[in-house]
């Protein structure tokens, strides 16, 4: 790689190339300046989404003892800055002139963003221009920028429904009053949709009082600068400013924790790095990049620990790659055994180096002879605890029961987010699963209903009943002493998606001695990390 990093700069004019080489060699000679940039790039992470949907809602920004936050916001004339220790931002109702009729044009709904991009490009290739938004599940819009009246939503409506598109609708909401961020000081109220908040020493305390993960309010620490802006749902994101290693060092501990192995914890931080940048489209409809949860990868500021610090300081800069291409490089928690097949879960472009691994140092389980969408085969292995890189994890093997009035709850939760008739179903007379993979992930379940028969397909699966931890389990029915059926018992093994790389199979091998290399060659057969280069490209955007 060292050739293709640097075979550009070896007819510079104004460097002998026998000086050039062994400067090369005793590594004095660095890139330009642009490339060095670029390798620790400014993110847009989203760290408090859809602030404001609550007059509640309230953000406390403080100062490090000694030091003082700008703010800086425009005003009719101009830019205006002030400076404060504190200040508390928080939300209040405003009335519109006049009701606004808001209207979104909803192509589709999903669970995850890799399938709300896949159908999105669907879209795309109709000739259709549309938007990827997240306003609690991720949906794909008719672009509002395009489809700017309501004769030309109504157009495309009808167009659409009139060639069999009936899960199109149109999200209408009428708004007497908007919500306004303000704040208070000298006397003064500031109402502004935008705020920018730096400080001296580049560390700014967030109390958040609107918290998505937990209901009690915690002060996090943030380097870099804050900025508050509305994003399409009508409230507001607070966006940190982040360089991406800096971003790194508050990633690694809260995905995977501190004390694991070096090895594991070097492979999680090149994984997590390749992440952020591939998926730096995620949320242009908001004006910003990354999510700071489980949607992207959580991240918590400056809540850093020598251990994980150190993985990312030794891997700086280094990603992971497929034919010079950053890879897909998601993670999950536990396989159960087996990891899954990009396409288990998402709908779209297979990816070569996202294939079914048994998640074992040994060789416990051939797939190619004894393939987990037989479900004897299933099972079986199922019925296996040992041997495996997971076992004694408690996400490992599970059991979920549920009633069948619990799974009418589930579905019609499910489906009344989806605005789909189904959510007036009433009773579930049979559930089953139809379809397997090759790694025995769930591709295709049947619900028979008094509303007819619903078909669920791959990570739906686990929105529509909520229970199953993965995935990768199999039914088994319960019934009353009459003989009437109950429920259902969920019996399975993992927990998350099961794609890529398992955080706690990693730490197994690290255990075993595995290098980082060795690791995410292991979970991710073909790839190869890379020092992020100008040989390096971004993928699919």
């Amino acid at each position: 790689m060292q050739t293709k990093i640097y075979k550009k700069y070896f007819t510079h004019k104004l460097i002998p190339i026998t000086i050039l080489i062994t400067a090369l060699l005793l590594g004095l000679y660095k890139r330009p300046a642009e490339a060095l940039e670029e390798s620790n790039r400014l993110l847009k992470i989203g760290v408090i989404q859809r602030f404001g949907t609550k007059t509640t809602d309230k953000i406390t920004l403080r100062a490090t003892p000694g030091d003082q936050l700008t703010l800086s916001f425009k005003t009719p004339v101009g830019k205006e800055t002030l400076t404060t220790e504190k200040v508390e931002l928080k939300i209040k109702m405003r009335p519109q002139e006049k009701a606004l009729l808001k209207e979104r044009l909803i192509l589709s709904s999903h669970r995850s963003y890799e399938n709300a991009e896949e159908d999105a490009q669907l879209w795309k290739n109709k000739g259709i221009e549309v938007e990827v938004t997240q306003p609690g599940r991720w949906k794909v819009w008719a672009k509002r920028e395009v489809y700017k009246t309501p004769l030309l939503r109504r157009w495309l409506l009808e167009s659409l429904q009139a060639n069999s598109n009936t899960n199109v609708y149109l999200d209408l909401e009428v708004l007497k009053q908007r919500p306004t961020a303000y704040w208070e000081m000298n006397g003064y109220t500031y109402h502004r949709h935008e705020l920018d908040i730096t400080a001296g020493k580049d560390i700014i305390l967030v109390n958040n009082q609107f918290n998505q993960d937990t209901a009690i309010p915690e002060e996090r620490r943030y380097a870099g600068s804050l900025k508050l802006q509305p994003n399409a749902y009508g409230s507001y994101t607070l966006v940190n400013n982040i360089p991406i290693e800096t971003y790194i060092r508050g990633v690694v501990p809260h995905e995977l924790g501190a004390w694991p192995p070096k090895a594991s914890l070097e492979a999680q931080a090149i994984l997590a790095r390749t992440y952020a940048l591939r998926n730096l489209h995620r949320f242009v409809a908001d004006n910003y990049e990354l999510c700071a949860n489980t949607h992207c990868q959580v991240y918590k500021g400056l809540d850093v620990y020598p251990e994980t610090d150190e993985a990312v300081a030794a891997t700086r800069g280094k990603v992971l790659t497929y034919e010079d291409e950053l890879i897909d490089a998601v993670y999950f928690a536990v396989s159960g055994g087996v990891t899954a097949d990009f396409n288990d879960l998402w709908n779209g472009t297979e990816r070569p180096y996202l294939r079914p691994v048994v998640d074992s140092a040994n060789n416990i389980w051939d797939l190619s002879t004894n393939s987990l969408a037989d479900e004897q085969n299933f099972r079986k292995f199922m019925s296996l605890q040992k041997g495996f890189n997971e076992e004694g994890w408690i996400e490992f093997r599970w059991r979920e029961v549920v009633s069948l009035p619990g799974i009418v709850s589930y579905l019609k939760s499910y489906f009344r987010e989806k605005k789909s008739p189904f959510a007036q179903i009433e009773t579930v007379k049979n559930v089953e699963v139809t379809e397997r993979s090759l790694a025995g992930r769930v591709l295709k379940m049947t619900v028979e209903t008094d509303k007819g028969i619903i078909e669920l397909n791959k990570d739906e699966v686990q929105n529509a009943f909520w229970v199953p931890w993965s995935t990768l389990f199999y039914l088994d029915p319960i019934y009353k002493p009459d003989k009437t059926l109950w429920g259902y018992s969920f019996v399975g093994g993992g927990f998350g998606h099961g794609v890529g790389f398992s955080q706690k199979g990693s730490i197994k091998l690290a255990e075993l001695g595995w290098s980082s290399d060795r690791i995410l060659s292991f979970y991710f057969p073909g790839t190869e990390i890379q020092p992020l280069s100008e040989s390096v490209t971004f993928g699919q955007k």
